[in-house]
């Protein structure tokens, strides 16, 4: 039978050598995904690095005009941060889907970036709110929009010895928000079949300044649709607007036939749940 060592470094400095002197370990921030993929058999780490106990890596801080998160930071902690959750509802509020209050209890959102999974919550929520994360590793720190880090199902940029130590929002801008959505066929303890992100800044006369719309569970990564957000800047949303602004989402959009819901079906609600978190995005902006 084979043993798997468990260590609980105090730095990050000792997390990165620690890693690079075990080529087989597994970083731990909340164990939600990591755990359950251990109990199930699908992975074996020769070692497991437990990051909770470092303590620049837990909580949520103003920095530099923006927020920094740390990688240990439980999702339940983000709702509680008055500045981030009027900053980044949408944000929140995906990081406030993922699993039931118990696993958000333990849960972060570095964790649910780095696991990979088409259809995590977190992500696309991140990447239409321009998060960028922040990596440590043998090489030194580097920095990552969220939107890069993801490759493929369970599979991310981050190099041999490397992990994410927090993730950073930008600060909050004159007349922007964003918003959140995701379809799913129960309302907790369940992935989604679809779910988009927008964030949205509007200008002094109430038309589109900016615009960042991102999907997930629409194809092997959560995606920007760089074109979506494009399709509104200028405008005064309108009808005609809003169609090229959803025919962008669908264009986009390359899901599976599965179980829980037909590639059609998929790419069908993603242009519905983008009209909606664009339209909430644009109404909280407007009163920002």
């Amino acid at each position: 039978m084979s043993t798997m060592t468990f260590h609980a470094p105090a730095t990050v400095a000792e997390a990165c050598a620690l890693l690079a002197a075990e080529p087989g370990a597994r970083v731990l921030a909340g164990g939600t995904d990591l755990i359950v993929q251990m109990r199930s058999g699908r992975i074996a780490p020769a070692a497991v690095i437990d990051l909770k106990r470092i303590g620049a890596l837990s909580g949520v801080r103003e920095q530099a005009g923006g927020f920094v998160i740390g990688a240990a930071t439980r999702c339940t902690a983000l709702k509680e941060h008055a500045a981030l959750a009027a900053a980044h509802p949408g944000v929140v509020e995906a990081a406030n889907l993922i699993g039931s209050v118990q696993v958000r209890n333990r849960a972060t959102v570095a964790g649910n970036l780095c696991n990979a999974s088409p259809a995590a919550d977190s992500v696309p929520a991140m990447i239409a709110a321009g998060a960028v994360a922040l990596i440590a590793g043998p090489q030194g720190a580097r920095e990552l929009p969220v939107e890069h880090l993801p490759q493929s199902p369970g599979r991310t940029a981050l190099a041999p010895g490397e992990f994410v130590t927090a993730i950073r929002l930008p600060g909050k801008a004159a007349h922007s928000s964003d918003a959140y959505q995701r379809l799913t066929p129960r309302t907790e303890m369940d992935i989604a079949i679809v779910g988009v992100g927008a964030a949205i800044t509007l200008a002094g006369d109430g038309s589109c300044a900016a615009a960042r719309i991102a999907l997930g569970a629409v194809g092997p990564v959560a995606v920007l649709a760089e074109a979506a957000g494009a399709a509104l800047v200028g405008t005064r949303f309108e009808a005609a607007a809003l169609d090229r602004m959803a025919e962008a989402v669908q264009a986009v959009c390359k899901p599976i036939d599965d179980k829980r819901g037909s590639a059609a079906y998929r790419t069908a609600m993603a242009a519905v749940l983008a009209r909606r978190v664009v339209q909430i995005a644009r109404e909280r902006a407007g009163e920002a």
